[in-house]
């Protein structure tokens, strides 16, 4: 499938999150919590490689990884309200979620 129709898929899916978000924030929230991107994701692997066994693995594969993604919501928005300012609070939560990532990359590897 062409990179430009995958850009513009992905690009559609920002837009109407934040859009959403503007109005109603956990109507944003909601939207950008279903699991749009990983179903679009699998589409595009169905399409180009027409293997099941791999998308399948593809979905096993997202829940475990989920948890440094919520470490880096919750962390962000406890240093936004703390009067961190935007950036900073972006960037210590982005450190946040990557040690998560780390320390779930040491736990799998160990287990």
């Amino acid at each position: 499938m062409s990179y430009i129709i995958k850009t513009i898929l992905a690009a559609l899916l920002i837009v109407v999150s934040s859009e959403a978000a503007k109005r109603s924030p956990s109507m944003g929230a909601l939207i950008i919590s279903l699991p749009l991107t990983s179903m679009i994701a699998m589409c595009f692997l169905y399409y180009d490689l027409r293997d099941t066994g791999k998308i399948a693995e593809f979905a096993r594969s997202v829940p475990p990884v989920l948890l440094p993604s919520v470490v880096f919501f919750y962390g962000f928005s406890f240093l936004v309200e703390s009067h961190m300012g935007f950036v900073m609070a972006m960037v210590l939560a982005t450190g946040l979620m990557l040690g998560g990532y780390g320390v779930f990359l040491m736990v799998s590897r160990n287990g």
